[in-house]
């Protein structure tokens, strides 16, 4: 069979199957050539999901009868004006995309600029082009690609159904919206159901993005976003990200945009994984939407027809730059955690105590007050009398003036009944033995130590208002001896003993580490690992890093290395299994976690045996000393798996749950 060049048609053909794997990518192609035109209101109507009918319409500069029929030859563009593909600065740039679409559909351009007196409309139908013909238009430009794949029918075969190609199109076009907030984007379904509307923002770059984030990913994200803002040897970063207690059980929530296109890279999930290992549990995704800005130069987004991939000439340095600047702000956070722990905590108080007619009541399961609704006199009700008795007789204070909550601190008590700092049968198991309790032991472990340390200063407790101007206010109780009551000038704290304490703990090892370096342990007989050459080759790349985590590697022939010192606080280790883990990260992500990943875990596991324990009866001093060291504390509004220290009820909220406001 001899050679010969294939017929145009079936050339656009070709590509359509590249470009055009569905409507949501004929979809992404045209909104990128409305934005590429200087377009500021992009409107998308779509039929079937975009089977039958997808049309975009942009207020974009608009194209001329000569350009409409030049815009649908392949390779036909005005995007590379001096011819350069490393120097791209705009969405498209291939010139495929209208010539590919065109030749599986009944498509029709209508565009008119700016001065122009009419508008002129050219139709393509199975890539046959006819000649253009004046229509009524207002500038800018409208496509309507009618029965897409109408011309490759084994294509649509492979579509999935009305409304799951709709879910693939609004995907798009959120990413998009996500990267232009100074536009405004729709999107019509059938009927002319609207499926989504964002308005362009107005404001600077940072608000007016935080707004279009917020519009798409949810207004918690809006509420509990860090913002990210670094530069580095011309690379730029800005963007913003959520506090670790505000997190998912997959990455779909994490975007990173290149000179504002969309892209999806692994570098990104290597980046966020190590920035946030402290903070969250390996099945945890934090939400983070990021936005790199660098020379066209440096970044290669030639590499996919979808454009959606690219590669950096520095991938490093990216690298870098992403894991510092998020760790930055993460520690700018201090002891900040979502709103969302809040909103769950009254969410699932007013489904426990709601009653029909939506009052806020008493818990119904609770005997004695199953027909309580109203907000009177808490002596109006039947069993009143009963359940305050039962109240009193569960007080764990004496006082010696009766039951009353307000004699609670009086006198310091730990709620064993003992007086302050002495050892009560509950201290068996708690953190620093029974010398001096908790507040002389805590402020040894930020001072440098983790064993018992003797009592600190006591606090003035019989001064209601002390400490309620602090961030996590002043603590009146304790309750399943585990979580801390305190009380702040305009709401409540509730938090959790062990995972506050857990979380100061393991920052201060963190600390420790990193002034006094990872001790090592020399084998007794050095482990000869086999690896393949690529693998071994790229892990002797690394060996004076993994040295400074306490790792010590040297070459040891081709494709082998032979391991001589291991970081000490590893124990017994499997070093094959430890150095192959190395090499897979390496070849994946381009840098080795697994090693920090095991410290860590090591730093995790001895924090939280070094912990204050649940169970552990607190003295007011006690759990005030907690309270100010987790305000002193980064990262002390989660523990080390991604998991709330604590929950803020503001009052105006617990009153509407009751019905005062």
């Amino acid at each position: 069979m001899s050679l010969r060049i294939l017929p145009q048609n079936l050339i656009n053909q070709i590509a359509a199957g590249e470009v055009v794997e569905r409507p949501a990518a004929a979809l992404k192609e045209l909104v990128e050539n409305a934005l590429d035109a200087g377009a500021k209101k992009v409107d998308v109507t779509l039929r079937e999901g975009g089977r039958t009918l997808l049309s975009v319409t942009d207020d974009g500069r608009g194209m001329s009868p000569e350009e409409l029929v030049l815009a649908v030859e392949r390779h036909a563009t005005s995007k590379l004006p001096d011819d350069d593909l490393f120097n791209i600065a705009f969405m498209g740039f291939r010139g495929e995309a209208l010539p590919s679409i065109g030749s599986v559909s009944r498509m029709r351009l209508t565009s008119r600029t700016k001065g122009a007196e009419n508008a002129w409309s050219l139709g393509i139908e199975g890539g046959m082009k006819g000649e253009p013909e004046p229509a009524a238009h207002p500038f800018g430009t409208r496509v309507e690609v009618r029965d897409l794949f109408y011309a490759t029918p084994a294509r649509l075969k492979f579509l999935k159904t009305a409304r799951t190609e709709q879910m693939y199109a609004r995907e798009i076009m959120e990413r998009l919206a996500m990267a232009r907030p100074d536009v405004s984007f729709s999107l019509s379904g059938d009927n002319n159901k609207s499926i989504l509307n964002y308005p362009a923002c107005a404001g600077d770059l940072f608000d007016a993005r935080l707004k279009r984030l917020g519009a798409v990913m949810g207004r918690e994200f809006q509420d509990n976003a860090l913002q990210i803002e670094a530069e580095r040897e011309g690379i730029r970063l800005t963007g913003y990200a959520g506090v670790p207690t505000l997190n998912r059980g997959n990455a779909q929530m994490q975007f990173l945009f290149v000179n504002g296109r969309p892209v999806k890279d692994r570098l990104l999930q290597g980046a966020v994984r190590g920035a946030y290992q402290d903070f969250l549990a390996r099945d945890r995704h934090p939400l983070l939407a990021l936005f790199l800005d660098l020379e066209p130069r440096d970044v290669d987004v030639n590499v996919h027809p979808g454009k959606t991939e690219v590669r950096f000439r520095d991938p490093g340095l990216v690298r870098g730059l992403i894991v510092g600047a998020l760790k930055h702000a993460l520690a700018g956070a201090g002891h900040r955690a979502s709103t969302t722990v809040a909103d769950m905590a009254l969410g699932a108080a007013r489904r426990e105590g709601e009653l029909p007619g939506g009052a806020a009541g008493y818990n119904a399961a609770r005997p004695g007050i199953s027909g309580y609704g109203g907000y009177g006199s808490a002596a109006s009700y039947p069993g009143h009398q009963a359940i305050e008795r039962n109240y009193a007789a569960q007080a764990p204070f004496d006082n010696g003036a009766g039951p009353a909550i307000g004699g609670l601190f009086d006198r310091p008590r730990d709620f064993g009944g003992h007086p302050a700092g002495a050892s009560s049968a509950g201290d068996a198991g708690g953190y620093g033995g029974g010398n001096g309790g908790f507040a002389g032991a805590a402020a040894a472990a930020l001072a440098g130590g983790y064993a018992s340390a003797s009592p600190s200063a006591r606090i003035d407790v019989t001064d209601e208002t002390r400490f309620v101007d602090h961030p996590l206010g002043a603590a009146r109780g304790q309750v399943h001896a585990n979580y801390i009551i305190a009380q702040t000038r305009d709401g409540l704290v509730i938090v959790d003993q062990h995972a506050a304490h857990e979380r100061i703990v393991y920052e201060r090892m963190k600390a420790d580490l990193a002034e006094t370096g990872v001790k090592r342990q020399g084998l007794l007989l050095p482990e000869v690992v086999e690896l393949d050459e690529s693998g071994a080759d790229r892990v002797a790349e690394r060996a004076e890093e993994f040295a400074e985590l306490g790792l010590v590697i040297e070459p040891f022939g081709p494709g082998a290395l032979v391991v001589r010192e291991v970081p000490a606080m590893l124990g017994k280790v499997d070093v094959a299994s430890l150095v192959r883990d190395l090499a897979d990260e390496l070849a994946e992500l381009g840098q080795g976690m697994a090693l920090k990943d095991r410290l860590m875990h090591v730093c995790a596991t001895m924090a939280c045996h070094g912990s204050v324990r649940s169970g552990r009866k607190l003295n007011a001093d006690e759990m005030n000393a907690l309270l100010r060291q987790m305000e002193a504390t980064p990262h002390s509004g989660q523990c080390n798996h991604g998991r709330p220290t604590y929950v803020e009820l503001k009052l105006n909220d617990i009153e509407k749950m009751f019905g005062r406001r």
